[in-house]
Order: C-alpha cells, then structure tokens, then sequence
C-alpha cells in the first residue's frame, strides 16, 4: 500500500544537544520547539510484495546503497518492531536544505514514519508516531505536532516522546530564516553532541535545563513574546559556548553567522526588539514582531546581501496526504 505524508521542521527554542541512548536517541535534556510553515517534506512509502529491492529516491534522484542506508536501518528497524520483512520503495521531497542546521532531517523522518505506519494500517497514536520518529532523528519526534511542541526527555524509549503545548499559539511571534550558508555541515550533528559534552559548561547547563523548559512554558501562557526571545537566545548561546570549550574546540558559526548576530543586537540598541537562534549550522533564525519585521528584513538585506530569508510562523503537525 501506497501513502504519503507531509511533515514541517521545527526549531528548538531551548535546545537538546545530547543523547543519553545513541541506539534509541534518547535525549540528556528535554527541548521545547516550534514547528515553522516554511519548511516541510513530503514522503510517500509503499511495500509491496512484488518487489526486488528497496529503493530510496531523494527529490528525485535515486540513492546509492550508501547514501540509503540509514534510512534503510531505520526502516529494517521499524518493521523488525512490528513483524514485516517485505521490500519498499520511498520517495522524499526536502523542501529544506540538507544538513544546513535548518532540521531537514526532523521533518523527514517525521514524515517517514507516518507514512510508514499508514502504509502497513498501523492504527498509532500521535504519541506512538513521536517515539518511531525519534529512532529515525532525535528532532523528529517534535516534527509529529505542530505549534509549540515539548520534548520530554524521559529515561527509557517509553518515556522518550514530545508532548504539545500549544498547537495553535495566538501569538504575534514571527521567525525570519537566514540562509546563510546551505552546504553540508562539516561536522554532523551526532559527532558535534558528542564533542560538547566534554565541555567543562556542559554538565551546568545540563542542570539549567528543567528550570529554563518551565520558564519558557510560563513566557508562552503569557504569550511574553520579549520572554520567549531572550530564553531561546540564551539557549542558543549555552549550546554553541560548549561547543566552542570542548575539548576539540569547534564551531558551526560562518562569518555572516557573526555579522547576522551583531545585526540583530544593533536592532535591538536601536529598540527594535529581535532575538535569534542557531542550531547545529551556520544559519541565523530571527525572531521578532509583525510590527518590526519589514524593517529587520530590510536591514538583514542591506548588511547581508548574499543571505537569502525565508519568513516563516507556526506550522502544523504531521497530516497524510
């Protein structure tokens, strides 16, 4: 049977950068996101048992064995869980770049396990959804719902899913995306959590954690919009300061990453009031006002010429198409 499903990214606002279970991808911390409009993948999944191999088609252009394999374990592994051993063909459309730190991988294995559940009839709640996800991709299992999304690290593959918030904030919150640089980062997202954690900031923010996931759920009820940007700046920054104090120092920062920051503090000396955040990638997401955004698009394009922005808002969760 033949289904497709589309599901949206999203970005933590209060970051996970740790896994506790490399095999589950269980988190060391819990992580509050918000799922974006503007960036989604569209996945179709058959098995049939007519079928001479498994196939992996990537917007368009089929994968290699080696390009395919971890979606190809991901996919052994799910049917391992559920009892089926037949071939697949899967067809995925990025409607984000890959591996750019703007969580192509969150929307596709979201999307990927959705399809996968409603190809074979597997009747799985939401919360299901969340767990299957998160073997694919950490993120993922946030991409399953749509507004502000909570993962809840747990301490088993059980107790590991994400929860909603608010899946339809009325809230004037708008995020622009910077595309700074779209090529594949240098060092993937698993080697770069496992570098921070030999950080000596690490095991402080580690301990921060539950404090700063139940502030910023306090700044949301209150729709504190000047709340929620200073929490997910200070989160960005705890992140990358380990990152850049680990025992092999590194950094996802470009120069127009540092150029995009020090824009976004001179807006707000200048009483525009932004804030940004950054995943494990050179690029700069802004938050802001409906008020001031034309006026920071227009200083982004003056100061970063070569940056394209995406402006996007809340998105919804997983939907089969």
């Amino acid at each position: 049977m033949k289904k497709t499903a589309r599901a949206h990214t999203n970005i933590a606002l209060i970051k996970y950068w740790g896994k506790a279970n490399q095999a589950l991808k269980t988190p060391l911390m819990s992580s509050l996101s918000m799922t974006l409009d503007a960036f989604y993948t569209d996945t179709t999944f058959e098995h049939d048992s007519s079928l001479t191999e498994d196939t992996f088609i990537l917007n368009g252009q089929k994968q290699t064995p080696e390009e395919s394999k971890r979606v190809f374990n991901y996919i052994h592994l799910l049917q391992e869980k559920f009892g089926f051993n037949d071939h697949f063909t899967i067809k995925s459309t990025n409607h984000v770049p890959t591996s750019a730190g703007l969580a192509s991988s969150a929307s596709a294995f979201a999307a990927l396990a959705t399809s996968f559940a409603a190809s074979y009839g597997l009747d799985l709640s939401r919360r299901e959804l969340s767990k299957l996800a998160r073997l694919g991709s950490g993120s993922a299992t946030r991409s399953i719902y749509g507004g502000f999304v909570e993962w809840q690290k747990g301490i088993d593959d059980a107790s590991s899913y994400a929860v909603p918030i608010d899946e339809n904030p009325d809230l004037d919150l708008s995020l622009l995306a910077l595309e700074v640089d779209t090529k594949q980062k240098k060092i993937s997202s698993t080697k770069g959590m496992k570098l921070a954690q030999t950080s000596p900031f690490y095991q402080p923010w580690l301990a921060r954690n539950k404090q700063e996931i139940a502030e910023l759920k306090q700044a949301i009820k209150e729709k504190d919009f000047t709340k929620i940007g200073k929490l997910s700046e200070l989160s960005a920054n705890e992140m990358h300061a380990c990152n850049l104090t680990a025992n092999e120092p590194f950094t996802y920062f470009e120069p127009e990453t540092i150029k995009a920051i020090k824009l976004v503090e001179n807006l707000r000396q200048q009483g525009i009031e932004c804030y940004y955040t950054i995943d494990a990638g050179p690029n700069v997401k802004i938050l802001c006002t409906l008020r001031n955004r034309k006026e920071i698009i227009s200083a982004v394009q003056k100061s970063l010429t070569n940056v394209k922005i995406v402006v996007a808002s809340f998105g919804p969760g997983v939907t089969l198409l």
